[in-house]
């Protein structure tokens, strides 16, 4: 299939914050698109106009997928570190097995290509302050990073032993919005839109977990990429798929802000003040956790554009007010 060519995809998870980006995507370059997604976490309207929407688990992958699909892409999962601690089964049968209901699925229909949405929780803490790259060691600290790392092994298993034409992206930490998808998860666990929260008045402050960390300002550093970027490496990632080959990516900026320096660009952003709470280090929080994406850019020619921390907070503050004002 050529590059401009119009193909037919999968897209499990497509009512999701990432997942409905990339389906949006998928549609401005002309594909057909069909979102299979069970609408425990992820929104109805969060499938982008043009898509076909099926309500449904990827252990059912089977009664939706035939020959007519190029590829799936695969982001239905389990993601909440915390809960996965609580509740380790729920990951392992939701990640776990689901994954293996849907290459079953794409076995028996014939549909040989595969982008998998995986994660840096695969690696665990970073050992040293540099950038992480594939071949750091990967060793999960929680069922979450755990149940991503087995799916990557379950992949490469079924690229040697069957031909598939997986790409696995291991993401950082994904931030920003595309027009009118924007992330908002319940309950809510990533830094910025929790600080979005505090200037719409929903939040008092914002917890500062420790500021004696060995980083310019005493926090923690991590490395944040705009989800259009992020969007965009799936689409170079559906070209270069090869039969046979499990390829990983990591994608991130390769560079990383403190804790300090976004509630600093969320005030810039929003002219609100942002009260912070001092509080006690995190178990597990690395100082630094930042991507190398050189592997990216060297296979699948992709560079992120958009790693202005401004930016990137705004697309989220203005997705996040218009979201306020459609529901309210």
């Amino acid at each position: 299939m050529s590059e401009t060519a119009s193909s037919k995809y999968l897209v499990t998870g497509g009512a999701g914050y990432v997942g409905g980006v990339v389906a949006a995507h998928l549609l401005e370059a002309g594909h057909e698109v069909t979102v299979l997604d069970d609408l425990s976490t992820g929104f109805r309207e969060g499938v982008p106009a043009g898509a076909t929407f099926v309500e449904g688990r990827i252990q059912d992958a089977a009664e939706h997928l035939d020959p007519s699909y190029d590829a799936v892409l695969h982001f239905a999962a389990s993601s909440q570190v915390g809960e996965s601690v609580a509740n380790p089964g729920k990951y392992w049968a939701n990640n776990v097995g689901g994954t293996i209901a849907l290459l079953a699925a794409m076995r028996e229909a014939g549909v040989a290509k595969l982008v998998f949405s995986s994660t840096a929780a695969t690696y665990g803490e970073p050992r040293g302050d540099g950038p992480l790259s594939e071949s750091s060691v990967t060793a999960p600290t929680n069922p979450y990073g755990a149940s991503k790392l087995a799916v990557d092994h379950m992949i490469a298993g079924e690229c040697a032993a069957h031909g598939l034409a997986a790409v696995s992206l291991r993401y950082f930490n994904v931030a920003g919005a595309y027009g009118r998808f924007g992330e908002r998860h319940d309950p809510e666990s990533h830094l910025i839109p929790l600080v979005l929260q505090v200037a719409l008045g929903e939040r008092e402050s914002i917890s500062v977990f420790g500021e004696d960390y060995p980083t310019p300002d005493g926090t923690c550093v991590r490395d944040y990429i705009h989800v259009a970027d992020l969007a965009e490496a799936h689409l170079a990632a559906l070209r270069v798929a090869a039969a046979g080959e499990h390829l990983v990516c990591n994608l991130g900026n390769g560079s990383g802000f403190s804790v300090r320096e976004v509630i600093e660009a969320v005030r810039k952003v929003t002219g609100k003040e942002i009260p912070e709470v001092l509080a006690p280090r995190r178990a597990g929080d690395p100082a630094v956790l930042v991507a190398s994406a050189r592997t990216a850019h060297e296979r699948l020619g992709w560079t992120p554009s958009r790693s202005d921390l401004t930016g990137i907070v705004t697309d989220a503050w203005d997705f996040l007010r218009a979201h306020r004002a459609r529901t309210s």
